[in-house]
């Protein structure tokens, strides 16, 4: 598999993946997520054209996989990963995670954060198998409390949530 920067030409096909992602949280009793539109064009191309937009290719040279990320408070905030079902359980994610750890460790980030769901099995529980661990209330930086206050606006709230971090040189 192969990782490198999204082009334009690439946006709608992470729309795509997004959609397809989205699907499996209907079986959770989420359809308002899996319902949930992925990022319109212009965000992504902003992700894109800032140097923060990442795709996992498949032999085929098409996207299977995306990553879309920011500098947030010393650290690199995933805003999004997706990987398409077909190409679930094959560490695609895990790999796009650990390419993020690697070019926030350019930057001289400390770390990687995220926010996500408790109860979604590929959510936190995946995630805290690698290498993330949940923060507290007190351990939140001003830029995740503004997140997770934009997240509470747009409804996520409905089911548990929490902000992530792992540390640069963990897993």
């Amino acid at each position: 598999m192969r990782i490198r920067p999204a082009t334009p030409a690439e946006l709608p096909a992470l729309q795509d993946i997004e959609r397809a992602a989205g699907v499996a949280f209907r079986a959770l009793g989420m359809a308002a997520i899996a319902d949930d539109e992925p990022p319109a064009l212009d965000v992504l191309d902003g992700y894109r054209r800032a140097g923060r937009a990442w795709v996992a290719r498949d032999d085929a040279d098409r996207p299977m996989a995306y990553l879309i990320c920011e500098p947030v408070d010393g650290s690199l905030h995933i805003e999004q990963v997706s990987v398409h079902p077909e190409f679930a359980r094959r560490g695609v994610g895990r790999t796009l995670l650990a390419y993020a750890a690697d070019r926030a460790g350019e930057e001289d980030l400390t770390g990687l954060t995220l926010t996500t769901f408790t109860e979604v099995p590929w959510n936190a529980p995946y995630y805290t198998r690698l290498g993330f661990r949940v923060l507290d209330e007190s351990e939140l930086t001003p830029g995740l409390r503004r997140i997770r206050a934009h997240e509470k606006e747009l409804g996520l709230d409905r089911w548990p949530r929490v902000c992530m971090r792992r540390a640069l040189g963990s897993r």
